[in-house]
């Protein structure tokens, strides 16, 4: 730690110092801002060359006089102490608690920023995690240690979603433990009442780790945020061989902190003027999630972000998708019909699926079944939009069948509302239920072994 305080500030921006002629400062080490009035600021060095030194604040830089103003370097990165005790516990995007519990003590405290889990670690996702919501477990299974976004759009319903998965999520074997790790990140004070009041009702909150950053909080704090959170995940799952699911909520908020930052320190901007190393940062705190060989526990993340204008190809949900294994759509014309949780099975993808279901996993039929609701669903779509060309009449009877299956497929698998709690078993025998809507002779993708054991066909 140096005793040393620089005054040599040349310009300061929205929450950017610049300051020459720093001694050996060290990447995302920690600084002091003292101000002119004696209040001190936390700051960490964003970068660092042979004249210059760029320091973040977190705190307003409004108001700060440069004359007077003097940054002393800590020697340290930024860390936060990990232990049992961080469990029913609520923190800022700093890792300082905000429940009016006390600091957590006795821990250890490790640095925030971590490291991607090395490829010749990793160990091969292969067990299924039930969220309790149809469209997923059935359709798009979550696996322990997968990466999985949720897209969704400006007013959407997504945190009610998200909160439906914290409660819901479980692990099929009851001998294992199980956490959740939550971060809401540039919300609404309503949106972080919700979350809190959610949590404390249901009991959720003993087996959560919750980290809230407000929309009025510095965006450097949006910036640590899911870095606090993956570090505190990471000492439950390898260090207490717990199974871990990280939420995190509103990861488009992150990158918009991003963008800030890089318009402050002047670069050069890439599309849609997001800086060009987005897509290395978001895999930095992306790949942090998984399992290790030879080390109990896991870490599944579930990021869930807003596409801007509802647009999939704009860079945030673009880049996601090319490090995450997959995605969950929510999609507006479902929300417009009532449908709860409006999740777009068709536009959504588990690449990780056919690791995590099954005999011994989920249920033999599994796979199998979903391929002939996907099937079935699709045509029925593709047939109710050309229904609306040529008009109802120029369909056949079996063309009528598959369109009312469309419906009803919407109506009664994915429509299931935000507190009911559907197990794996029930998803499936709804799955068998609508098909039996259908012909039997059209069910071209299920095995005759599974329509004798698990069909609703009558004739």
């Amino acid at each position: 730690m140096s005793d040393i305080y620089y005054k040599s500030i040349t310009k300061v921006t929205n929450i950017l110092l610049f300051l020459e002629n720093v001694k050996a400062p060290a990447y995302n080490e920690m600084v002091e801002i003292k101000l002119d009035n004696g209040d001190i600021v936390s700051g960490q060095v964003l970068d660092a060359s042979d004249r210059f030194t760029v320091i973040q604040s977190f705190g307003s830089t409004s108001g700060m006089n440069i004359g007077s103003t003097s940054v002393r370097l800590t020697g340290e990165t930024a860390k936060f102490s990990v232990s049992d005790k961080m469990l029913g516990r609520m923190f800022n995007g700093l890792g300082e608690p905000i429940d009016g519990g006390p600091a957590v003590y006795g821990g250890e405290e490790r640095d925030i920023n971590g490291a991607p889990i090395n490829p010749y670690a990793r160990e091969e996702p292969s067990e299924f995690i039930q969220t309790g919501i149809s469209s997923i477990d059935g359709m798009n299974s979550l696996v322990r240690g997968q990466k999985l976004p949720i897209f969704s759009g400006s007013g959407m319903k997504h945190n009610q979603l998200a909160m439906q998965i914290v409660k819901q999520a479980k692990v099929l074997n009851d001998n294992e433990r199980f956490a959740v790790v939550f971060g809401g990140i540039g919300i609404t004070s309503e949106s972080a009442n919700f979350f809190k009041d959610e949590l404390e009702s249901s009991g959720a909150l003993d087996r959560t780790v919750v980290f809230l950053n407000l929309s009025s909080s510095p965006s450097v704090e949006r910036i640590m945020l899911p870095r606090v959170a993956l570090t505190a995940a990471e000492y439950l799952a390898y260090d207490k061989g717990m199974e871990v699911l990280v939420v995190l909520v509103d990861m488009t908020n992150y990158c918009e902190a991003l963008k800030e930052i890089s318009a402050a320190r002047e670069e050069i901007p890439s599309r849609r003027g997001y800086p060009g190393y987005m897509y290395t940062d978001l895999a930095s705190i992306f790949e942090r999630a998984g399992k290790i060989k030879e080390k109990k526990g896991s870490i599944t993340l579930l990021p869930i972000l807003t596409m801007p204008g509802d647009d999939i190809t704009h860079p945030i949900p673009d880049l996601t998708g090319y490090i995450t294994e997959g995605q969950v759509v929510m999609n507006r014309d479902l929300e417009k019909k009532g449908i709860v949780p409006n999740i777009d099975v068709l536009s959504s993808l588990s690449r990780l699926m056919n690791q995590g279901i099954g005999a011994n996993k989920t249920r033999e039929d599994h796979r199998n079944l979903a391929n002939q609701l996907f099937a079935a669903y699709a045509a029925g779509k593709d047939l109710r939009s050309l229904s609306e060309v040529v008009g109802e009449g120029a369909l056949s009877s079996s063309d009528k069948k598959l369109v009312e299956f469309s419906d009803k497929f919407e109506r009664e698998f994915v429509n299931q509302g935000y507190e009911q709690n559907r197990s794996i078993t029930d998803t499936l025998s709804i799955g068998w239920e609508l098909l039996s809507y259908l012909d039997k002779s059209e069910m071209k993708r299920l095995k005759s072994e599974e329509m004798e054991k698990y069909g609703k066909w009558t004739q």
